[in-house]
């Protein structure tokens, strides 16, 4: 029997095991185009279906593309640009060329400069160890900054393939599939949703020259926030619209709480305003810092929230985090959640995350 590739996803089609990936009806192999069960009900129901590959799956596919000539396309989220991070990409890439790609700048207050970020985000990755030869800014979503990368991967590929990575929910296929409508005018090739891991294989788009446009699966960043939650509450997290900014005038001993998922202390310092970047859907309550424990155990899941209802597994442990900022304004940045601007120095502050969440500081991006 000819293999077959669902067009969503790119994984194997078979009609055997309905509780396996790539399971698609017997009835649906007559149709031109063929997805798999798992990319149907994203596509009509929006319900996502667990996914069976690991992280090792995931890395052994892009360990089988490190052998293949082209451009490397890597996606980031610029709203969670250190948490999206594929750390030891240049492994993968080889000899290939890298352009950086910072997707969701639709989602960034109208306060972060374009070529700030662009510079912001070369700096970031010459630390990271990374040398892209271009990086560019887009949003997938709305279409922003679309038509200049196409010419940047036109220009960078010399007539080769086209490998597009990034971890998952960064909006590898959404990008993919806005460049195919612009290319083409048919949209929707590659099945996107806001739940992680929706690409399962590789899926290839033909190019007009003979050569492909490569979409690969995400790799899952277990210190993201996103991977701590239950979908219920995925699309109260991830934000959909430009964010709006926070602002917290402080004295020492007081607690801000970032839903259920996170909490800040103010330890030490002087009255001062703290600023906080996180989904316009998320609540925020302000308490003494004597009462925080208090009203975490009276009220995680209700008005802390979300995590809505039963707490998921990965919130019953949470680690506690502490700075003394002394100089230039920072970031405190909550992976896959938000940051926390501190503009004043001379103050100590603390974050208290579920543990394995990732929390870094880092220099203003504002």
């Amino acid at each position: 029997m000819e293999q077959l590739i669902c067009i969503g996803c790119g994984v194997e089609i078979q009609t055997e095991d309905r509780n396996k990936e790539g399971y698609a009806p017997p009835s649906s192999l007559e149709r031109e185009d063929v997805i798999c069960q798992r990319c149907f009900r994203l596509r009509n129901y929006n319900e996502i279906a667990p996914v069976s590959l690991t992280s090792d799956d995931f890395l052994a596919i892009l360990n089988d593309i490190s052998t293949r000539d082209g451009l490397l396309v890597m996606v980031v989220d610029v709203f969670d640009f250190n948490g999206s991070w594929i750390n030891g990409l240049p492994r993968f890439a080889g000899k290939k060329p890298i352009l950086l790609v910072g997707n969701k700048v639709d989602v960034l207050p109208k306060a972060v400069r374009r070529n700030r970020l662009v510079h912001w985000m070369k700096k970031e990755s010459r630390a990271l160890g990374l040398q892209p030869v271009d990086v560019s800014l887009i949003s997938a979503e709305t279409g922003e900054g679309v038509e200049e990368t196409m010419a940047l991967i036109d220009k960078y590929r010399n007539g080769k393939d086209v490998f597009v990575v990034g971890s998952t929910n960064v909006g590898k296929s959404t990008f993919i599939n806005r460049v195919i409508q612009n290319a083409t005018g048919v949209g929707h090739v590659i099945t996107t949703s806001h739940f992680p891991g929706t690409t399962l294989g590789l899926v290839e788009i033909p190019l007009d020259d003979g050569r492909h446009l490569i979409d690969t699966p995400g790799i899952m960043n277990d210190h993201q926030m996103v991977h701590k939650l239950e979908a219920k509450d995925l699309n109260l997290v991830l934000p959909k619209k430009e964010l709006k900014p926070k602002v917290y005038q402080l004295n020492p001993e007081q607690t801000i709480f970032i839903g259920g998922m996170a909490r800040f202390d103010y330890l030490q310092g002087h009255r001062t305003a703290f600023t906080f970047y996180a989904s316009n859907r998320i609540e925020l309550h302000r308490t003494k810092l004597e009462k925080a424990d208090e009203l975490y155990e009276n009220h995680k899941g209700g008005l802390l929230a979300p995590p809505t209802g039963d707490l998921p597994e990965g919130f019953n442990e949470w680690t506690r985090h502490e700075w003394s900022v002394k100089d230039e304004p920072v970031d405190i940045v909550i992976s896959g959640l938000g940051w926390i601007h501190v503009q004043e120095p001379g103050v100590v502050v603390a974050v208290h995350v579920p543990k394995g969440i990732s929390v870094m500081l880092r220099s203003s991006i504002i």
